[in-house]
């Protein structure tokens, strides 16, 4: 039975966990959850849950609240509780579904306490990855992935064996706009942006779609988790979603992992730790997998690719400038303070401008976050909306 402290509980990924924990009762037990400011999930989680004996919820005021209500729970609230209730809680497995960069320092703090954690937080690899990398490689704690597109590399590389790999293709929708002209982007709407056309997510990552920072995001990810090059990963376009990620093998034949777009799927598999049943389809070409749609990929298309793989070449602090530029950027963007083509000149103009430092520590991190979303925040400025 394993015991799991759930990081955001209310959001897409958080809400999917408690089902699959919730339909797998003989196997898990949640123990502890934390959520942000949608507080009337805590007495849902709390009832459907009586083995809870901690919540973190983000403000203070929240935290009074929910105390007086509930003197037998013991709660925590912020940055700093997150941490805090990592290191109390009753648990083996963290998930941790946070988004953003806030999801880092939890990702960092379960691995020291030796925690198995399912990551479905992007920002903990692409800012923190050479910190989480040499966690794990000194036997703290053991991390699976939670994105579709890397459960499913995970397992055709272990049906498949790593030798034998070419390439790993990285499929990617290419959200909501994919069917616009780049010139066309310049007057799209937050809300036709957040009408993505295959999965249901929160609003910070469906704007990542559209733009597809989100797989160049992906694809540094991937170059952390299987030890590779950029070079080594090729984006590809897939209209149905149902193609999770292909193997390229050297034999010439092609490898992929087909479901339906649904992230039960990867939770099953990550709280499993990659112990269950589950298939991967070989053909000599790509087209031999089915009635699916694939297209090729252009880069000028789709420039946050390459902004993205840019930054993690250059190693250092840059990986954390561009999450936090690109936080900024796609915020300022859904309030209607910049166009939606501003987010990655927004971007580039942070990459060019905070210097880089090699071998950050997490305070490190933390410092040029905070720095980086200073300037970006003036920078914005510069990119208003007429």
């Amino acid at each position: 039975m394993r015991k799991v402290l759930l990081l955001g509980a209310s959001g897409s990924i958080g809400t999917q966990t408690l089902d699959v924990i919730e339909r797998e009762r003989d196997q898990f037990v949640l123990t502890a959850f934390s959520l942000g400011h949608r507080v009337e999930y805590v007495d849902i989680v709390l009832a459907n849950h009586p083995s809870v004996t901690r919540v973190c919820v983000q403000e203070k005021a929240d935290y009074d609240v929910l105390t007086k209500k509930y003197p037998n729970i013991t709660f925590y609230y912020g940055d700093e509780g997150l941490v805090q209730i990592i290191d109390e809680a009753d648990c083996d497995m963290v998930v941790n579904a946070l988004v953003g960069f806030s999801g880092m320092v939890p990702s960092v703090e379960s691995l020291k306490k030796d925690k198995i954690l399912c990551l479905a937080n992007k920002e903990s690899l692409v800012v923190g990855g050479d910190l989480i990398k040499d966690l794990l490689k000194n036997g703290h704690g053991v991390l699976y992935p939670i994105d579709s597109e890397h459960v499913a590399i995970a397992k055709m590389i272990a049906k498949s064996g790593i030798e034998n790999v070419e390439k790993i293709l990285i499929t990617g929708s290419g959200g909501p706009f994919r069917k616009m002209k780049r010139e066309e982007l310049a007057s799209v709407t937050p809300e036709q942006a957040l009408n993505h056309p295959t999965w249901k997510m929160g609003a910070k990552i469906t704007i990542d779609s559209a733009t597809m920072m989100n797989k160049g995001f992906e694809v540094v990810e991937a170059c952390r988790l299987f030890d590779c090059d950029p070079s080594f990963v090729e984006v590809i376009l897939h209209d149905e979603s149902h193609v999770h990620s292909m193997l390229k093998l050297k034999d010439g034949t092609f490898v992929a992992d087909i479901s339906a777009p649904d992230m039960r799927v990867p939770i099953y598999w990550a709280l499993h730790e990659g112990n269950c049943e589950y298939k991967v389809f070989k053909s000599p070409t790509i087209e031999g997998f089915g009635d699916y749609h694939f297209h090729k990929f252009d880069p000028s298309r789709y420039p946050a690719v390459k902004i993205a793989t840019d930054a993690y070449s250059q190693g250092g602090v840059m990986p954390a400038v561009l999450n936090a530029a690109n936080e900024v950027a796609v915020h300022a963007f859904l309030d209607g303070k910049i166009p939606f083509l501003a987010i990655e000149e927004v971007i580039k103009d942070a990459l060019m401008r905070i210097s880089n430092e090699k071998n950050p520590t997490l305070s490190d991190l933390i410092k040029t976050d905070k720095k980086t979303r200073s300037y970006t925040i003036d920078a914005t400025r510069r990119y208003v909306c007429k």
